[in-house]
């Protein structure tokens, strides 16, 4: 009888070394759910920024005034009648 519960406290060793340090074990699993959670965060600011890019491509398709403003901010073009005014800051 003695020797087969120390067989058993043997194997309950064994099979607890392999759950906690053993591949696969707890240690990873902890780790891989820290991967998880980076990756989730990640696609959700990815999410976010693709739901803008959706916008802007909506807006530039249905409206003048997305396309307006881009040509006056980045091509630097002014409508008919308008007069444009360049303000310099004074330098110190």
């Amino acid at each position: 009888m003695r020797l087969f519960v120390f067989f058993m406290l043997c194997l309950l060793v064994l099979l607890q070394y392999h759950l906690w340090f053993g591949k696969n074990g707890l240690g990873d699993r902890h780790n891989l759910q820290e991967e998880v959670t980076l990756i989730l965060e990640n696609n959700s600011e990815l999410r976010q920024r693709n739901q803008m890019m959706f916008s802007e491509i909506k807006d530039l398709k249905e409206g003048t005034d997305a396309i307006e403003e881009r040509a006056r901010n980045e091509l630097g073009l002014v409508k008919e009648g308008e007069t444009f005014f360049r303000i310099v800051p004074k330098e110190d």
